[in-house]
């Protein structure tokens, strides 16, 4: 399947690959790991992570790493391309006994030369805050385990907050934190405040503030892995069900669902405009899901093995104009929303700026490219170009559709133009998904429309809150303001709640050590893998475009649990504890100019 280093690849590493940019090079002194440089035995371990920050240090080495790798957590100044890795002097290195770090995330916010807060989720489900830079502990949360006694598997600040953070569990739930809160000496208790398809919204009963504010309850199995939109104000999330859930934040209002082809979700990602999210899983597949549409709109095949990681390259996304620039089509707090987003990334403004534009009909459609890569546990780095074609198919296309009704729609947006689109429904089930295709890179799949303006329904979409105004934060800080009810009400309420819940049609108790409820979730999922196959949920293989890797290469000798896309670099992590740091093209030779002497020594993988 691959496009490129296919055929004889088997067990040979590569150290370079190339695109239609040039060539990437592995830069093997700016490798990273533990300061032996031998590699790590993880077996039974959990995953090797990183995590990066800028500190804004006026020396211009204002990147920092932070890795685990076992029971070990590491803390360096990151040089990149810039000058080779010292291994010798961590800032910061942790060794924890009882249990191992899983995740991290620094907050960009309030980072400075001087301070950094730093967040670490645990096998054994706690969640550390501490200082790197002044070798500090805040805080420990869920210490004592009361919360959540599973492996946390996900932790992010939530954007734009100095205190606010999310941490997900392999039990399936999430939990809002505020980092000001102490979290209790005794059990949290829980009041329902929303739910839906699948998942349900509870608020921490308490009389006085109290962590966590919220529990997620998402799906059946672990939550694997959350992202937040580029804006914010969208969470998707990545579970063992094989859904991908997406919501709006604030409210905890589904948006949307997508399943996999086959098994669990392991990761997902945004485009840098929030238009379209990949998701990679169990099923060996990376799917591309458009936020507007609700849709699958295209599969990648080309790894072996499970995908752990999916990325956006928010510097290799290409944007061409067309003859004349479209004018912005949406309200003005569509267009406050996009300048927003857009001032703190100010390396690709032009894109982002001219991708918005690529609604409007009315005008020449501008020329768009997404680059996003994807890692495994078959050792492989694969790159993908998601093209127009694929993302906008031509309408004559549909003309080869038997059982398709094209209806063209007018709606005035905000403000005040008019923007024709098209909608595509199914004769014979509205529901269902589009008439089959024989497809290929070239040919269109799915609904052949164009993306639908932010100011347009959402056709596929689920019903949106009666009032979005109304913020879901707010009313878990309401409520414990005014939970006023005895310990017995409380403890009734709930088990009511619980009863109406794990007896609805969609819901297994997310309690894994019941046998029973463990053999009732398997053949649920089977049954539901069965009815949704061949639906918008999950498009048959034929029905959607399949993409093929630009670049497929093996770079590892254990499997590969990092890729993360930086200004002048790619990097990737392997479990064998190894940090890999990709020159990009032209970006090379920095190394050799900057340090042509200093090489540490030690075995590259």
């Amino acid at each position: 399947m691959a496009a490129e280093g296919g055929g004889k690849e088997t067990n040979e590493i590569k150290t370079q690959f190339t695109t239609r940019e040039g060539v990437y090079k592995l830069l093997t002194h700016s490798e990273y790991s533990r300061p032996n440089r031998v590699p790590f035995n993880s077996q039974g371990s959990n995953p090797v992570k990183v995590s990066f920050v800028n500190v804004n240090d006026q020396s211009g080495n204002g990147d920092r790493i932070c890795f685990n790798v076992g029971r070990e957590l590491y803390f360096y100044i990151y040089k990149g391309v810039r000058k080779a890795a010292d291994l010798s002097k961590p800032i910061d290195k942790r060794i924890y006994k009882g249990t191992q770090p899983t995740c991290h995330d620094f907050n960009p916010l309030t980072a400075t030369a001087e301070s950094v807060s730093l967040l670490v989720g645990f096998s054994a489900g706690q969640v550390q805050l501490i200082d790197p830079i002044k070798k500090e502990t805040s805080k420990l949360f869920n210490e004592e385990r009361l919360i959540d006694k599973s492996r946390v598997t996900c932790v992010r600040w939530v954007p734009g907050s100095e205190s606010l953070f999310l941490v997900a569990h392999s039990s399936g739930s999430m939990y809002l934190y505020n980092v000001e809160n102490t979290c209790g000496t005794t059990a949290p208790h829980y009041q329902l405040l929303k739910q839906g398809d699948n998942y349900a919204v509870h608020t921490c009963k308490s009389k006085s503030a109290r962590n966590p504010l919220l529990r997620w309850t998402v799906g059946e199995g672990a939550l694997n892995e959350f992202a937040f939109s580029p804006d914010g104000k969208f969470l998707a999330c990545a579970s063992q069900d094989g859904f991908l859930r997406v919501f709006g934040f604030d409210a905890a209002e589904l948006h949307g669902t997508m399943k996999s082809y086959f098994g669990g979700l392991l990761c997902v990602c945004w485009s840098p405009d929030g238009r379209y999210i990949v998701a990679g899983g169990e099923d060996d597949l990376v799917t591309v899901w458009s936020f507007l549409d609700c849709r699958v709109i295209a599969r990648g095949h080309g790894h072996k093995s499970w995908v752990s990681v999916v990325a956006f390259d928010h510097c290799t996304t290409s944007v061409e104009d067309g003859e004349q620039p479209a004018e912005f089509s949406g309200s003005d707090e569509d267009f406050h929303e996009q300048i927003h987003f857009e001032a703190g990334r100010e390396r690709a403004n032009s894109s982002h700026s001219r991708l918005s534009k690529r609604n409007s009909t009315e005008s020449r459609p501008v020329s768009v490219t997404y680059r996003f890569g994807s890692v495994g546990q078959d050792t492989q780095l694969c790159l993908w170009d998601l093209t127009e074609d694929i993302l906008f198919p031509h309408l004559p296309l549909s003309r080869t559709r038997t059982h398709t009704n094209v209806m063209s729609a007018t709606s005035p947006t905000a403000g005040g133009q008019t923007v024709t689109t098209v909608s595509i429904t199914a004769a014979a089930n509205p529901a269902g998904p589009n008439g089959k295709d024989n497809v290929s890179n070239s040919s269109a799949g799915g609904n052949p429309a164009n993306s639908l303006p932010d100011a347009l329904p959402r056709s596929n979409s689920l019903p949106q809150a009666a009032n979005p105004g109304n913020s879901i934060i707010d009313s878990a800080f309401m409520a414990t303001k005014f939970a006023t009810l005895s310990l017995h009400d409380s403890r009734k309420e709930r088990h009511e709640k619980d009863h109406k819940r794990n007896h609805s049609m969609g819901h297994i108790s997310s309690k894994s050590s019941d046998k029973l409820n463990q053999l009732s979730s398997s053949r649920t999922a089977k049954g539901e893998a069965a009815k949704t196959l061949g639906t918008t949920l999950c498009p048959r293989m034929e029905e959607v475009p399949l993409l093929e890797p630009l670049v497929c290469k093996k770079i590892a000798h254990e499997r590969l649990t990092v890729l993360i896309f930086l200004e002048d670099c790619l990097v990737t992590a392997c479990q064998e504890g190894f940090i890999c740091t990709w020159a990009r093209p032209g970006k090379v030779g920095l190394l050799s100019q900057n340090n042509p002497a200093n090489s540490p020594s030690g075995t590259v993988v």
